[in-house]
């Protein structure tokens, strides 16, 4: 399946929550999209409620099928709880750091910006979102005009934003570091993942 560039409002209406960062159309309409949206209460099976949950990470962080099912793959090689590090995985891609970063306020914006080459890290250019981002490694905007214009941009619109404790940035900069990997209660609490290591578990 490819990567989903359909409407996100539909999405988070959905889901019933807000994984885009882009709209408030679930408040304003708090039902699942469709005609019968509003009056539609089906009993979901276990299987739905992994499929669904499995299907909202994916969707959140924008990656195909293909991409998700082999993160996974690798998180359950690494030992350890197979939940946490597939989140770590998720959350130390490169286009999630641009994002955490705060240099663009979306993660379609942030993996548009790494594959058009106006991040480096350490230095180098990189054009891969999947890059994995290890402690250490400082990321930063290219210096071009219209890299430091389209960070900048989300640098100031996106004003309030912190960025979690394993992150460092310097917005006068746009430059930031991985200072140590993701603390397992800085991981994503808005999913279920061990729903979704059950699902694949099958």
């Amino acid at each position: 399946m490819s990567r989903y560039t359909g409407p996100t409002t539909k999405l988070n209406r959905r889901f019933g929550q807000n994984i885009f960062n882009t709209s408030k159309g679930e408040e304003r309409r708090p039902y699942p999209p469709g005609i019968h949206g509003k009056t539609t209460r089906r009993k979901v099976s276990e299987y739905g409620v992994g499929l669904n949950e499995k299907q909202k990470l994916r969707m959140m962080y924008g990656l195909t099928e293909k991409q998700f099912r082999l993160s996974f793959a690798r998180a359950k090689r690494m030992g350890g709880v197979a939940g946490d590090n597939f989140l770590r995985i998720l959350e130390t891609r490169l286009d999630n750091v641009v994002f955490r970063l705060g240099f663009a306020n979306s993660r379609a914006a942030a993996r548009q910006l790494v594959s058009h080459g106006h991040i480096r890290i350490d230095g180098h250019k990189v054009d891969v979102p999947s890059f994995s981002v290890r402690p250490g490694m400082k990321v930063e905007v290219r210096d071009r005009t219209s890299s430091k214009q389209l960070a900048t941009r989300a640098v100031e619109e996106g004003q309030g934003r912190t960025p979690p404790a394993w992150l460092v940035v310097l917005p006068e900069q746009l430059s930031g570091q991985s200072v140590r990997e993701p603390a397992k209660e800085e991981l994503p609490a808005d999913v279920n993942v061990q729903i979704i290591v059950e699902f694949y578990s099958r």
